[in-house]
């Protein structure tokens, strides 16, 4: 077997060379050659926000580069061939959440963008029975498949998710827009006064949800094991609606505000489809390219191995530029910052910048992770107990879907969380199994796979002065895959290798703080007024020139892109007026 850690072997060095060179020779103009002293606007991080960002700012006449620190673009929404023939989308791994406004917007299919619709995408198998639950785009499958553990429950659902989109239908203004920045209401300035306006429209609008009001609120507010009970009886559906709420995040479907991530079930749309999900084709850094081709299309410039030392800031708290770790320092009117708060406002600027009160704030900011992420090659395809593989072992609907093991119970959910509180590593993770390659065949060796494994609850800090060494990762993939085993038993021996991402080895090598996937928990105190803090809920930052592009920012994580189009719309309104000189 061929394992990976944090620093790879010599083998697959070369294979992230060879992908890198893929990845560059897509982006091969003139303009990506040569590094200018100055431009209009420069992005700090080529992730997806940022790689968006750029586009936008290109698209609107803009001189506008992209500093990146790795190899490669796309921040966690990337591909890489960690093992020769296994092409991973390492950290993020599924696509519905991107706006269909940049779609148009940025061209991503004339750039190359290609996804595949996974419909089912939802598939539970119960433990040690030949029961699984299957859900998808289809009402008459949902309620046949639901059916078989609560007839009720599956005359609920079709209206469970009717319910949801009417919800969600009443908040996606405000995804779109600016978030209200209360601060800023009170201000003399007329600026401040007019980019409030639209911001205050679309809080508006919310409110005219008129008597599904409560029930919003409440959704919310509440536990999803709460709303969860309301509607259903049946624990497998539960559990797997309940595993979607707490996803990335260290909480539990019993907490206070686990239930606003349940919309993100029909927020998103594929292909036009409203609430699917896909699988682009050559993982999520296909994403990350065709926006990227689109920036470049339009004249941007993208430079890797890059990394960014500070941002230059004049004597009147104004951005000048950045300064390069290698001590290149290149001149901008605009600096946009695709990285989390933390290190956005307590590294890249100089202490005396910002207030005390407002480091204080930022560094109060909960980056708490419960992610591991575990990225299998297989030689062959997972045959669970529930539903046999065919004789020609070929994929079957529910390989294309997201797979929920250790997901029979809410309770089960809750222990985990429980023993990861203690700093335990749990004894059944609750596992999200992806298997891209049964939609995609460009990312693994015919008849061979990539599992894509999204994990949780890993504390950072583990008890009693453990740590995230070579031989706890180990022993807690060993774990997940002897869980995997239990529903699809052979899966261990068909393992090739894996990549093993801890909390730790995310915040490392793709600069997420605290290995958090969201760049800040996504809590109700930290979202629209409080992303990223109560006193500056706004793209724009504190230090004029300067605005927050990343999932730091409204309205938070996952592969939306929306932080990114807000950012550079902040960018260009302020340049276009004349604020910025």
């Amino acid at each position: 077997m061929f394992y990976i850690a944090t620093s790879l072997k010599s083998s697959s060095c070369k294979c992230v060379a060879r992908i890198n060179h893929v990845i560059a020779s897509s982006f091969s103009q003139d303009s990506t050659s040569v590094l200018k002293a100055e431009y209009d606007a420069v992005v700090i991080g080529a992730g997806h926000n940022g790689l968006v960002s750029a586009a936008y700012l290109a698209k609107s006449g803009l001189r506008t580069a992209v500093f990146e620190r790795r190899h490669v673009i796309g921040g966690a929404a990337v591909t890489e061939e960690m093992i020769p023939g296994y092409k991973f989308s390492r950290a993020s791994y599924v696509l519905s959440l991107l706006r269909p406004q940049i779609y148009k917007d940025l061209e991503l299919k004339k750039h190359g963008l290609k996804v595949y619709v996974r419909d089912p995408n939802s598939y539970t198998p119960v433990r040690g029975s030949n029961k699984s639950l299957l859900m998808g785009n289809d009402a008459r499958k949902n309620y046949q498949s639901i059916a078989q553990f609560s007839v009720q429950d599956a005359k609920m659902y079709c209206a469970f998710e009717k319910h949801l989109e009417k919800l969600v239908s009443a908040i996606e203004p405000l995804l779109d827009s600016q978030p209200v920045n209360c601060a800023k209401l009170n201000s003399f300035s007329i600026k401040d006064k007019i980019t409030s306006v639209t911001s205050l429209r679309a809080l508006v609008k919310v409110g005219m949800v008129g008597k599904d009001f409560p029930r919003l609120y409440e959704l919310i507010t509440a536990p999803a094991s709460k709303i969860l009970d309301k509607w259903f009886d049946s624990e497998p559906l539960k559990a797997t609606l309940a595993s979607d709420a707490v996803i990335g995040a260290m909480t539990s479907p019993y907490f206070n505000g686990s239930g606003y991530v349940l919309l993100h079930h029909v927020m998103g749309e594929t292909e036009g489809i409203k609430g699917a999900w896909g699988n682009p084709e050559g993982g999520m850094g296909a994403v990350s390219n065709a926006i990227a081709k689109s920036a470049l299309s339009h004249g941007a410039s993208i430079f890797t191995e890059k990394p960014v030392a500070k941002l230059v800031v004049n004597s009147n708290k104004k951005v000048t530029g950045i300064m390069l770790e290698d001590g290149t320092h290149v001149k901008a009117k605009a600096v946009l910052c695709n990285p989390t708060p933390r290190v956005t406002y307590l590294d890249l600027l100089e202490k005396n910048v910002l207030p005390e009160e407002y480091r204080k704030e930022v560094d109060a900011i909960d980056y708490t992770s419960p992610v591991t992420k575990i990225n299998v090659a297989v030689n062959k395809l997972p045959d669970f107990t529930a539903d046999p593989n065919g004789l020609d072992s070929k994929p079957l609907p529910h390989h294309g879907c997201t797979i929920h093991l250790n997901s029979e119970s809410m309770a089960m959910i809750h222990e985990a969380y429980n023993q990861a509180q203690q700093g335990d590593i749990p004894h059944r993770p609750l596992i999200e199994m992806t298997i891209p390659s049964s939609l995609d065949p460009t990312i693994a060796p015919a008849g061979h796979h990539v599992c894509l494994l999204f994990t949780q609850y890993t504390p950072y800090h583990l008890k009693d002065g453990q740590t995230w060494d070579e031989k706890t990762k180990k022993v807690y993939a060993d774990r997940v895959f002897s869980c995997i085993e239990e529903y699809a038993p052979g899966f261990t021996d068909s393992i090739v290798g894996y990549d093993h991402l801890s909390p730790p080895d995310l915040e490392k090598i793709f600069g997420l703080t605290g290995g958090n996937i969201f760049h800040g928990s996504m809590s109700l105190d930290q979202l629209y007024f409080g992303r990223p803090t109560s006193s500056y809920s706004d793209t724009r930052c504190p230090v004029e020139g300067m605005y927050l592009c990343g999932s730091g920012a409204h309205p938070g994580g996952g592969v939306m892109g929306s932080p990114g189009k807000l950012a550079a719309e902040a960018a260009l309104y302020d340049l276009k007026k004349g604020c910025l000189r």
